[in-house]
């Protein structure tokens, strides 16, 4: 296609200095636009990081709570690679201490890239979840991310979550409309409901594929506490926005 008329952004894609961490990009030495663009977003990692900022600016360790599986270190090195490419910039909101990172306008522009890839690993790549892809800290990032506040009673409710095969780990969710906190300790306050069971069930709960009653019925999930609690644990956790796509067909 010729370009004509039609505008081209300039992303900024200039040399990296030397011993810097673009050194560690992939080049693919092709023109072609699906090779440059692969050289930004099929970097490891980068997708992830793409699609927790999707959600709006972040600080560097929320970031790190939705890729827990990334080395600060790593990712510091990732997010500089992507404010060199024009992707994130760095913003620090008038009064506060720390700085925060938000898409570009060109980063911005990958979200539909995003969407498409998660549409297609929906559809055809997370069926059958293997035990190295069940992060019970995701999952809980996951599930904070995706309780229904709307669905929420006027009082906190707080669950307590834990995981067979990980009993060295707990999680409260804090749920106090519109608020919802997610603790790695605890936060002080009565237990409203406990939670537990396998991170496959829940995460198959998080991707649609199955409902809180019936990975109770299957043993997989307990749940302690109240029965109006037990009752409305399936109207407050919602699931990804995935689980509504349909999948492309030959």
């Amino acid at each position: 296609m010729i370009a004509g008329s039609a505008k081209v952004h300039n992303l900024n894609l200039r040399p990296a200095p030397a011993g810097g961490s673009f050194a560690s990009m992939t080049h693919y030495g092709q023109f072609c636009p699906v090779a440059m663009g692969a050289e930004i977003f099929a970097e490891r990692w980068t997708p992830l990081i793409l699609r927790e900022l999707l959600h709006g600016e972040l600080g560097f360790n929320d970031i790190h709570r939705g890729v827990p599986r990334i080395s600060k270190n790593l990712l510091a090195q990732r997010l500089e690679s992507l404010r060199g490419s024009g992707i994130v910039e760095q913003v620090r909101p008038e009064g506060a201490r720390k700085h925060l990172y938000r898409l570009t306008v060109a980063g911005r522009a990958l979200g539909p890239v995003v969407e498409a890839l998660g549409t297609w690993g929906y559809h055809w790549a997370s069926k059958d979840l293997e035990d190295d892809r069940l992060d019970p800290d995701f999952l809980m990032w996951t599930l904070r991310r995706l309780v229904r506040v709307n669905a929420l009673p006027d009082e906190r409710i707080v669950i307590l979550f834990r995981f067979r095969r990980h009993e060295d780990r707990s999680y409260w969710l804090v749920l106090l409309r519109p608020s919802v906190d997610l603790c790695m300790e605890d936060p002080g306050y009565d237990v409203s409901l406990e939670v537990e069971g396998t991170v496959a069930a829940l995460a198959g709960v998080c991707l649609g594929r199955i409902e809180v009653p019936q990975a109770v019925k299957a043993g997989d999930v307990e749940l302690r506490g109240a029965p109006r609690y037990r009752r409305a644990l399936s109207s407050w956790l919602g699931v990804t926005h995935f689980a509504g796509h349909l999948p492309i067909h030959a």
